[in-house]
């Protein structure tokens, strides 16, 4: 059993989406589901059809047919998630939608290098982790599904205080997301998935805005080793921009440590904007994504050889390290 079973408290069922049927726990007739889609396709095809046609453009019947027919998959448990609590359905229709707006048209995010994922079989991608707020994780996210050619799914490892946060937790859970560890790393590129990582943790998008764009340590290389055991590629992605979303001047340790949080920051607009100085920067952001650095190239032993996989971890690192300044260099502006 993964670490990602084991800690998905609440969750009524975990399902191995390779021999999955629909999920279907809890289940309401499906007589209810089918009124409901009914009452509101006849009001959008009756009265309100010309109203639509004004607000939505033509072609709005096949969006409303579409959006009708998921919300009868969401009434009658008709979905499947796997063992890791992805719903695949939810995260195309819904939740990257969410931030897809962000990524296109708030940060307007260049995207360079989309080849170096391969389109099919485990890859491991290794980004730095920035911004007080973890944006730059969703914004690759988004990316790479929509401009990958395979339209690939990003799993991300999240740390610890991701799936103790109420309404977090299942949110990230339905993304396909896990907890950062070795144990399920493994499972999820062993199955041929692209998963994600952020090593420097807290300790890089909760660093102060005078050492952005250093580097922190990215701990003992666990990820490395993950990779070896799998055989799979590790993808180097450098992110710049994330950094001046929340520029962190400084930190409320005390009041961190009462709510048993890394930090709470204090940047230009918080706290004195109130509920405005949440909103972050309008920055021009980049990822790039690097060539891939085979491991398949080692025995798989090498997992247990601290030097290689400290070697392994360095050179991604520098690789990353190295990129930002190169992006840096060639920046323009840092909102244009």
């Amino acid at each position: 059993m993964s670490a990602a079973a084991k800690n998905a408290p609440g969750e009524a069922k975990v399902i191995p989406i390779e021999s999955a049927p629909s999920w279907s726990e809890p289940e309401p007739p499906a007589g209810l589901a089918d009124r409901i889609a009914g009452a509101v396709g006849g009001a959008l095809a009756g009265p309100l059809g010309p109203t639509a046609t004004r607000l939505f453009g033509k072609g709005w019947e096949g969006r409303a047919a579409d959006g009708l027919s998921f919300l009868r998959r969401r009434i009658t448990g008709d979905y499947e998630v796997d063992e890791f609590g992805f719903d695949r359905e939810l995260t195309e229709e819904v939740l990257l939608g969410l931030v897809r707006p962000l990524a296109e048209k708030y940060f307007r995010v260049e995207v360079r290098g989309i080849e170096n994922i391969p389109a099919e079989g485990g890859a491991l991608l290794v980004a730095n982790h920035s911004g007080t707020i973890p944006l730059d994780a969703l914004m690759t996210q988004v990316v790479i599904h929509d401009h990958h050619p395979a339209r690939r799914y990003l799993r991300m490892l999240a740390a610890d205080l991701v799936f103790v946060l109420p309404g977090v937790n299942e949110l990230a859970r339905k993304a396909g997301h896990t907890l950062a560890c070795n144990e399920d790393a493994q499972a999820l590129l062993e199955r041929g998935e692209l998963v994600g990582v952020w090593p420097e943790g807290f300790k890089g998008i909760g660093k102060p805005f005078s050492e952005r764009y250093k580097l922190q340590r990215f701990g003992r290389g666990g990820f490395v080793s993950s990779a070896l055991r799998a055989r799979v590629p590790i993808v180097p992605c450098s992110i710049v921009g994330a950094e001046e979303t929340y520029p962190m001047i400084g930190n409320f340790k005390t009041l961190a440590r009462l709510l048993g949080l890394p930090y709470v920051p204090i940047t230009p607009t918080f706290p004195w904007l109130g509920p405005l100085g949440a909103v972050p920067l309008p920055t021009k952001w980049i990822i790039q994504f690097g060539e891939p650095i085979a491991t398949d190239r080692h025995p798989a032993e090498a997992a247990d050889d601290p030097m290689l996989v400290f070697d392994l971890a360095d050179e991604v690192r520098e690789t990353i390290q190295h990129t930002l300044y190169k992006l840096l260099v060639q920046r323009r502006s840092v909102f244009f």
